[in-house]
């Protein structure tokens, strides 16, 4: 295109910074650029790229930006001068304000014309992408609810920052659920930590070799080896399956000669509907599977899943059922000898549209695609979702710099808690990535510190969760620039999608008041500081103390002690003025010191203005993710 589409009608450009604008023309070209009586020209390069830099204008607006070459002429309107805010990260990022606590009377309430709002649409890429796809939208009740909805914890974040300061916020949501660090980083960061080359050298086979960029290690491995998904399209509704064998499900492995290894399969069942069909959206379910399903109704696709333990309901859009003779396929990819489906046969099941069920378990058609027993190779990995190195920050960092920008706030981390040792390198290095590509410095990166997820556990010990924050603790304390919000006293035991978004946003919103914005307010819970040892106990100073330490419950939990044989008790904690004493009976001679370790911890420590306490341990021994590797 003349002008990226990172520039449009309804953006906010930053304020205080050169103003970059590009796009693409004729090489050689001149592109004149002009805004507020700034102009700047660009001629573009042998690869029809230019780019141009402008002064910023004051804060505020309407503006209006002219952008002139020798073929066409662009005119962006409504355009703003704020400060501008990447926000990036994995679904809890994602998740839309409708979802949230209190969704749909934050939505009626989202009429804020000086934020502005951006998405880039979900793209994964083996090489470098120069064009994202997006649009800059007037937040309003609208365009906050569009689609899947817009980034609460980015909305949030920004409605704070607005109110707070009184200039335009454009809030650029670049996120993608369930990825984990590394699909946002670049390969030069990754081939550096050696931790990444197969992956890496994979990616590198699959480009040269062309077809589909999936992101997905799984799904390139299917489109390479699944009989059932090529030419002889195993979920056609016409599909003659009569020489396919009578198999069982629950079950059906067994039948075609692959009970106890990994292979896929292909499942098929008629079934007669209702004339007319019941009204309202109809439901498949089909219980939990091990390890990933696809399943399709009339040879349309309906749903997919690669989380073992997440029940499958896969919601049927309208159109694809009929009265009459109807046409289920479910393709199953078996790792394990007791997998496949996992529930009771009650589980599978077509839920109509009124709540009516048509039973599934029982007779089906059942062919093997896959034997896939060694030495047959195996995917990397088995998520059917992007999961790859470098594709999303080729596929959706790349395309949005070099714009200039305020900073980034960051959700994630949840995909890479059993690597959480790794995490302590991975993070730091893909904020140092970000930062060399949108060439501004050390601009700022805030990070959440994960909530509170799964239940909690009754001993003391080792704790993957616990460590990823650490390392997200860490990587704020000793990268420039870089501040964290704590959650630890929100979350949900059994939803890793917690609702409590505003108090996430808002806490990131202080932590830029504060360290970016120059505002003398406090941003940060107790954070430990030092520790004394004591006959029989340990006292452990905190910073960040404003208003004193607060216990929110019965007693200040929860604090743990180990002595030299490393074996963690529970303590009993005293509050000491900005410390606090902690002890155990079992431990005469205690070394270190937990708080909140775990992935569900009774975190009651707080500040006097309502902050948690970060959760931290005083020891260095090692940990449960120490020895974890990717690959």
């Amino acid at each position: 295109p003349f002008v990226s589409p990172m520039f449009g009608d309804n953006m906010v450009l930053q304020h205080g910074k050169p103003i970059r604008f590009w796009g693409w023309a004729r090489a050689g070209e001149s592109v004149r650029v002009e805004m507020a009586g700034h102009a700047a020209t660009a001629v573009a390069g042998l690869d029809g790229r230019w780019q141009a830099e402008l002064e910023a204008p004051a804060p505020g607006g309407p503006y209006t930006v002219k952008i002139t070459g020798p073929e066409q002429s662009v005119v962006l309107h409504e355009v703003l001068v704020g400060d501008v805010w990447l926000c990036g990260g994995q679904s809890n990022m994602e998740l839309g304000l409708a979802r949230t606590r209190n969704g749909a009377d934050e939505i009626k309430a989202a009429e804020h014309p000086e934020i502005r709002l951006f998405t880039v649409k979900q793209h994964v890429a083996y090489s470098p992408t120069a064009v994202p796809q997006g649009s800059w939208k007037i937040c309003s009740p609208q365009t906050v609810a569009e689609g899947a909805g817009f980034s609460a914890v980015a909305y949030f974040f920004g409605r704070k920052l607005q109110a707070e300061l009184h200039v335009p916020i454009g809030l650029i949501e670049d996120c993608w659920g369930g990825t984990p660090a590394e699909s946002w980083m670049s390969p030069e960061s990754l081939h550096k930590l050696k931790d990444f080359d197969a992956p890496l050298a994979e990616i590198e086979r699959l480009h040269a070799k062309g077809g589909p960029e999936s992101g997905s290690f799984l799904m390139n491995w299917l489109d390479e080896y699944d009989v059932g998904s090529q030419s002889n399209n195993w979920s056609a509704a016409e599909l003659d399956d009569s020489g396919w064998k009578t198999v069982q499900i629950p079950g059906g492995f067994s039948e075609l000669g692959v009970a106890d290894v990994p292979s896929i399969c292909w499942f098929r069942k008629e079934l007669t509907l209702p004339d007319p069909l019941p009204a309202g959206q109809a439901t498949l379910c089909l219980g939990s599977i091990e390890k990933m399903d696809t399943a399709y109704l009339n040879g349309q696709w309906v749903g997919a899943s690669s989380w073992v333990e997440n029940p499958r309901a896969y919601g049927i859009k309208a159109g694809v059922l009929k009265p009459g003779r109807n046409v289920l396929a479910v393709r199953v990819f078996k790792l394990k000898p007791q997998g496949g489906f996992l529930s009771k046969p009650d589980a599978l099941r077509l839920v109509l549209g009124d709540q009516s069920v048509i039973p599934l378990a029982g007779e089906w058609k059942g062919a093997l695609s896959v034997d896939a027993r060694p030495p047959h190779l195996l995917p990397l990995t088995f998520e059917n979702y992007p999961t790859m190195p470098i594709v999303l920050f080729d596929g959706m960092i790349q395309p949005v710099a070099p714009l200039s920008l305020r900073g980034a706030i960051w959700y994630q981390g949840e995909a890479n808690a059993e690597r959480a040792h790794q995490y302590r390198t991975l993070l730091p290095a893909m904020i140092g990535d970000w930062r060399k590509l949108f060439r501004q410095g050390d601009f700022p990166f805030y990070i959440v510190s994960l909530p509170a997820f799964m239940h909690h556990r009754d001993q003391p010990g080792d704790d993957s969760w616990a460590e990823l924050r650490e390392a997200q603790a860490l990587t704020a304390r000793t990268v420039k620039n870089s501040a964290l919000a704590v959650t630890i006293d929100t979350g949900d035991p059994d939803n890793i999608h917690p609702k409590d978004k505003q108090v996430v946003g808002e806490r990131l919103a202080l932590c830029a008041l504060a360290n970016e914005y120059g505002e003398k307010i406090p941003w940060a819970g107790p954070t430990f500081a030092s520790m004394t040892h004591l006959p029989g106990a340990l006292k452990l100073r905190f910073n960040h103390t404003e208003g004193g330490l607060v216990v929110k419950g019965d007693r200040p939990g929860e604090f743990s002690v180990a002595g030299k044989d490393r074996q963690w008790h529970w303590a009993e904690a005293r509050v000491e003025g900005d410390s606090v004493v902690v002890s155990s009976p079992a431990v005469p001679d205690p070394q270190a010191a937990r708080y909140a370790w775990q992935a569900n911890p009774a975190a009651t420590l707080f500040n006097g203005i309502g902050l948690p306490t970060v959760p931290f341990r005083t020891d260095n021994w090692p940990g449960v993710t120490d020895t974890h590797k990717p690959w």
